[in-house]
């Protein structure tokens, strides 16, 4: 999900600050909930956000989820293809095709 360069680009940074030491599971997780609020917060008045906002606010997301995949030892690409996998048992498309409904609804 994230480029390798991204990924040591985010290391270095935080290895500079020393920051890896306040990288819990549980502040990353606080701080993606933080940031997602931002994120969502662009679009509180208005659909259309400031695309310039909406993509550092969305930067700062992808950075904390990042953060706390490498902090768990897990990899993006991996979870999300599983994760993928299993709401497309949730939501087959013959079922779900140009519906919002939920899995349960369908």
């Amino acid at each position: 999900m994230t480029s390798e360069r991204v990924q040591r680009a985010l290391e270095a940074f935080v290895r500079e600050r020393d920051w890896a030491q306040f990288h819990t599971p549980a502040n990353l997780a606080k701080s993606i909930s933080i940031e997602a609020g931002e994120l969502l917060e662009c679009f509180q008045w208005n659909d259309d956000g400031d695309q310039s906002r909406v993509c550092e606010e969305l930067a700062d997301v992808v950075t904390y989820c990042t953060l706390l995949a490498a902090r768990l030892g897990v990899d993006l690409d991996e979870i999300v293809l599983e994760k993928l996998a299993s709401t497309e048992e949730k939501y087959p498309a013959e079922r779900a095709k140009g519906r919002s409904t939920k899995y349960d609804s369908l």
